[in-house]
């Protein structure tokens, strides 16, 4: 019995748990997003989680083979100094806007008012922004460190953190929101400390004396 209201739950979650479920994946499709829809894909045609049904779509083998092979190509070059960087550049344009889509999707057999979806998709693509933002600045500063096994750390721990946040999202959405939002202020901090080093670096590159000449 208990089972059997933990699915009708799942399958019917409440605009407020939709939301939670929403912050949760957008965050952790601004780490890697095709991990987070590879993963949501796979939980659901295992059965480990009940996403949304709109969002049942993902565990389709077309869509779960596409996800998982951009996957695959993410995984090798978040790996590698600078063409991380280059990687993240291209995907500003992308991984806030899926995850805004995602958002919408997710609201699409809710019954919400328009507006209220758009709204929920733009915060939900801000979400995803601000993640984003936070991987990028932290993979800049990494390629500028000595330190070669920093690419990896943070590119596996990224691909862990954005996995479970997939399956607790769908498995505990109200407390994923409470989540995402400590993650969601750690983000900004990191953002804005990493853009004052970045600041701090081009000042003293700046009052570098030029070498002399012959």
């Amino acid at each position: 019995f208990t089972l059997f209201l933990d699915g009708y739950r799942l399958l019917d979650m409440s605009p407020l748990e939709t939301l939670g479920f929403a912050l949760g994946t957008s965050f952790a499709s601004g780490l890697n997003l095709y991990a987070t829809v590879a993963a949501a894909g796979l939980f659901q045609r295992f059965g480990i989680v009940t996403l949304p049904e709109p969002l049942q779509v993902l565990a389709n083998p077309v869509v779960l083979g596409v996800a998982l092979t951009l996957f695959l190509i993410e995984f090798i070059a978040d790996k590698i100094p600078y063409v991380d960087s280059a990687w993240d550049a291209l995907h500003t344009f992308i991984r806030p806007p899926a995850a805004a889509l995602l958002s919408y999707s997710a609201f699409a057999g809710e019954g919400v008012p328009e507006e209220w979806k758009l709204a929920a998709a733009l915060l939900a693509g801000s979400v995803a922004l601000t993640s984003h933002g936070a991987k990028a600045s932290t993979r800049a500063a990494a390629n500028a460190s000595p330190e070669p096994v920093s690419n990896w750390t943070l590119s596996l721990l990224e691909d862990g953190l954005a996995v479970f946040l997939a399956w607790m999202a769908a498995e505990h959405p109200l407390l994923t929101a409470a989540v995402v939002v400590v993650l969601v202020v750690v983000a900004v901090f990191v953002i804005w400390k990493l853009c004052g080093y970045l600041k701090a670096a081009l000042s003293k590159l700046k009052r570098r004396p030029s070498p002399a000449g012959p």
